[in-house]
């Protein structure tokens, strides 16, 4: 009988355990296939792990129970040891025994961070989902070159005091982050965790565990889903500055010091983002930013005869008055022609706020491309002398989903996708819908991979349409 030593525990209790799984229909299984070896959990009062077949990883701190779900993207929070200690993380506080947070090369990760776990290490939250969990989406890679390992999701319905087994074993045989999800649709107060069974010191890579809830996520309820559900589009990391990863709650992005605009921005888009906060219209400074780059600042844009045009929009995050103010950050703003900015480009930003209206959710990626656009004052390659690009062309591609969970197992050739590349210039066409391409043609401009997550065959059945639906 094995143990796992959980060291932030006030008692341990152990026991074997017989207990049922329940399968999707609530049938019972044999005690003999329920059996399992008692696996004891830090931060937990008592902890045995044992086979349940319904899925999801939660620790539970009864002062922060969340009732919404979330993307742990591991990128707040430090843990540099694999000594089992707790990490306040954007979620909530987790615990990682024979874990820590990486962010060496060798670290397969969306951004800066991961967790890596080795031997039959553990990341469990610390923190219930107090209205339960619809689905919980985990990327997975090896660590550099180590050799395969094996994991299960957990789960606890009782503050943590026993875990649960829920689905299948998934093997983990690539550096490349693959996403394994798994449908729990739990009602009851949960929380999850990825456990490590297999693979010895091999090490592997969590990143952007992302939950969502039957409150905030459930088949046909509008939800905040991950910003970054679809793939990092140009692989960006920490190690570029002209390919410089930032990540925010309210949307993600690849940075361009070079250009002093962003390269591209990605975010979900449903109306659980928009409510009743006013635009701020506080334009200002990323001091996120290393100090070594370029931070472009409200004032570097007066006079130019350019907009400081909105990447992630303004009114895509009305649910709350720090959401709106995230998006006047200049890492999220580029040059933009007037009639661009404010008539073509914000006709397509209403146009995907009606569609979410319609009970749809987005995915959307955006950014600039090329250099040289015309404002109110004529042509300009550049402005602030020749710190910031003028960009030759706005691009946005919308992946348009009824709400729903478990979005990239849901997209299929039939599903909708928008793209537009519009010129950075005056007098351009009103109707954005004059400016629609396909998604190849995007890629092609950027040499960026924005479906990396979709399946070979529906992403280039997808990507080589170029969307036709009638515009009012």
């Amino acid at each position: 009988m094995k143990f796992i030593k959980l060291k932030t525990v006030v008692f341990y209790v152990f026991s074997l355990v017989f207990i049922y799984s329940c399968s999707n229909n609530n049938e019972l299984i044999t005690e003999e296939e329920a059996r399992v070896n008692p696996i004891s959990i830090q931060g937990s009062i008592s902890s045995d792990v044992r086979h349940y077949d319904n899925q999801g990883p939660h620790d539970h701190n009864h002062s922060t129970e969340r009732s919404t779900g979330f993307t742990e993207t591991f990128e707040t929070g430090s843990k540099s040891s694999y000594a089992g200690a707790s990490v306040n993380l954007s979620s909530g506080s987790w615990y990682l025994d024979d874990a820590l947070i990486g962010s060496l090369s060798n670290d397969r990760k969306f951004g800066s961070y991961s967790s890596r776990i080795r031997n039959t290490g553990y990341a469990i939250m610390q923190f219930n989902m107090d209205n339960g969990a619809t689905s919980v989406s985990v990327r997975h890679a090896k660590y550099g070159s180590d050799g395969s390992s094996s994991w299960r999701l957990i789960a606890s319905f009782d503050n943590g005091a026993s875990w649960y087994y829920v689905g299948e074993t998934v093997n983990t045989t690539s550096t490349t982050l693959n996403t394994v999800t798994f449908e729990v649709n739990e009602t009851r107060a949960v929380r999850y965790g990825v456990y490590k069974t297999s693979g010895g010191s091999n090490r592997i890579n969590i990143d952007n565990i992302e939950i969502t809830t039957s409150s905030g996520g459930g088949s046909g309820t509008a939800a905040q889903d991950s910003n970054l559900t679809f793939g990092n589009p140009s692989d960006a990391g920490t190690s570029n500055s002209n390919n410089y990863f930032l990540s925010r709650d309210d949307y993600t992005l690849s940075y361009n010091n070079s250009r002093g605009t962003p390269n591209w921005v990605s975010w979900h888009l449903s109306t659980a983002w928009t409510g009743d906060s006013p635009r701020c219209n506080c334009f200002r400074q990323d001091t996120s930013l290393p100090s070594n780059f370029f931070r472009a600042t409200t004032s570097d844009y007066t006079g130019s005869g350019f907009d400081r045009g909105h990447i992630c929009p303004s009114a895509d995050r009305t649910y709350s008055d720090a959401a709106n103010a995230n998006t006047f950050f200049m890492t999220n703003i580029a040059p933009q022609a007037p009639d661009n900015n404010q008539r073509s480009w914000a006709s397509l930003e209403n146009y995907c706020r009606e569609l979410i209206r319609e009970g749809n959710e987005l995915h959307i990626i955006s950014g600039v491309a090329g250099s040289g656009g015309t404002g109110r004052n004529g042509f300009s390659s550049t402005i602030d002398n020749g710190n910031i690009t003028v960009p030759d062309s706005f691009w946005k591609v919308i992946l348009v989903l009824p709400n729903g969970t478990n979005d990239i197992n849901r997209v299929s050739t039939s599903t909708r996708v928008i793209a537009v590349n519009i010129p950075n210039d005056q007098g351009i066409s009103t109707s954005w819908s004059s400016f629609r391409t396909s998604v190849d043609a995007i890629e092609n401009l950027t040499g960026y991979d924005l479906f990396e997550n979709i399946s070979n065959t529906v992403e280039a059945a997808l990507e080589s349409r170029v969307d036709d639906v009638p515009i009012n």
